[in-house]
């Protein structure tokens, strides 16, 4: 048996059963593994939807151009579904969301523009906004518009919804989902309460989102507002596709809890997932008080890994945040170990016989070079032996005339991977402000000696 092309294989995702994250949770707790559907993520199914409904209305038509605003996901199914059609693509996103899913639009032959995030959706130039700009500008074009396009909701009520349900025997209890353009929840849960009217549907938001505060109140204050790191879910604004009715509780989860659990999955479970399953199962850690040893659990895992490698899955960019806390040798824990010394350097009107002969009296290689107490620049040993080659003369120029770029600067969290990559035949060593203010200097030897003691 063989496809005809390669959007037939959207859907039909398996149902893995959790077992060691979801520990202390008593109940079964089953995981809907978007991540095998072609795109990496559950939104091929609605990108492959709104195509063919605006098809048949005739919104969109042969040679068209599709725009639309994306987080990368919704542009990844339209544009390996516009490959497969023959539509130009021309994606808007946020400056928030991942290189990796950028590139990946990008190596679909899709056109991307990266938009600020912290801006108001009304603003001209969100990513909501630049997107309704091309569409009215670019001739034969469509914004399918996925946030208010019901075809979204209609994917997930034809074609997960019933998933679910048989692959669960008709014994699913809850419905986890984290809520970003409503699409999922609204249409899964749908069909799903259609079939049982008590399965719980249960969203999950993130703090800088409208969406749990609405639901429970009916007011959208914009003091909820506020940027966030968590990808794919929570908004600023009520999309068309979040049916209130249907979803029984949202609850709110920190960037760091998202984040840390993200990793857990893949460290725990052998699952390689995004930021929003990461979220999702947090959110379902936090409401396990609700739930029964019989209830049956179907938890979305919405989208791959891969597009979260700069981000969640870096150490470095989580240590940055104040998410990580763990064994690793950091500058802080470099510095502890470290006897304190003053730092050397040379004001950049000194002249290179005074660089000379400090590098000699004290042994060193390298100094940094400062002006107005400022560090500028650094002066080596080659840099002088190159520069007097060249020209004698140079003796009793200012250091100013031949030092180098200065060394790199990192901050207390850099951990000793990023520390070690930054020293190299250029640089010796890297520069760190310590917690008194005063700047340190980590050399290779301190490393060794941090690593040894």
């Amino acid at each position: 048996m063989w496809y005809n092309n390669i959007l037939e294989t959207i859907g039909n995702t398996p149902l893995v059963k959790l077992n060691t994250i979801t520990k202390g949770i008593p109940a079964t707790v089953l995981a809907k593994i978007e991540t095998t559907n072609p795109g990496n993520s559950i939104k091929d199914r609605m990108a492959v939807k709104m195509i063919e409904d605006a098809e048949q209305s005739g919104k969109l038509k042969p040679g068209g151009t599709i725009i639309e605003g994306t987080s990368g996901n919704t542009g990844m199914g339209l544009a390996m579904a516009a490959i497969i059609k023959g539509y130009k693509c021309i994606f808007t996103t946020t400056d928030k969301q991942s290189k990796e899913k950028v590139d990946a639009l990008r190596a679909f032959g899709a056109e991307v523009i990266v938009c600020p995030t912290n801006v108001e959706p009304e603003d001209p130039r969100s990513y909501y906004s630049v997107s309704s700009r091309l569409e009215r500008e670019v001739p034969n074009s469509w914004k399918p518009n996925q946030y208010d396009n019901l075809s979204n909701s209609q994917a997930h009520y034809e074609q997960t919804g019933p998933e679910i349900w048989e692959q669960t025997e008709g014994k699913i209890t809850h419905l986890v989902v984290g809520v970003g353009t409503g699409g999922t929840i609204s249409g899964t849960g749908k069909y799903l309460k259609e079939k049982n009217p008590d399965i719980k549907i249960w969203g999950i938001d993130t703090y800088g989102s409208v969406f749990k505060k609405y639901k429970e109140t009916g007011i959208f204050d914009k003091d909820e507002i506020y940027p966030y790191i968590t990808e794919g879910i929570g908004e600023d604004f009520l999309p068309a596709n979040v049916n209130f009715d249907v979803v029984d509780l949202f609850e709110k989860v920190t960037d760091k809890d998202a984040a840390l659990m993200t990793r857990d999955i893949a460290r725990k479970e052998g699952i390689f997932v995004g930021n929003s399953a990461g979220a999702a199962v947090a959110g379902l850690i936090q409401l396990k008080e609700k739930l029964k040893p019989e209830d049956v659990v179907v938890i979305i895992f919405h989208d791959h890994g891969s597009r979260y490698m700069g981000k969640m899955y870096n150490e470095d960019w989580l240590r940055e945040r104040g998410f990580l806390q763990d064994e690793k040798l950091t500058a802080k824990s470099i510095l502890a170990k470290k006897e304190s010394t003053e730092i050397v350097t040379l004001d950049a009107q000194k002249s290179v016989l005074e660089a000379i002969n400090t590098i000699k009296s004290m042994n060193i290689s390298q100094i940094p070079v400062t002006q107005q107490g400022m560090i500028v620049g650094k002066i080596a040993e080659s840099d002088i032996l190159s520069a007097l080659l060249e020209n004698p003369g140079l003796k009793s120029a200012p250091i100013a005339e031949i030092m180098t770029a200065t060394f790199p600067f990192v901050d207390l969290n850099t951990s000793i991977d990023k520390i070690s990559s930054l020293i190299n035949k250029e640089n010796s060593a890297v520069l760190v402000e310590a917690e008194s203010g005063k700047i340190e200097i980590i050399t290779q030897y301190d490393i060794i000696n941090a690593i040894s003691g």
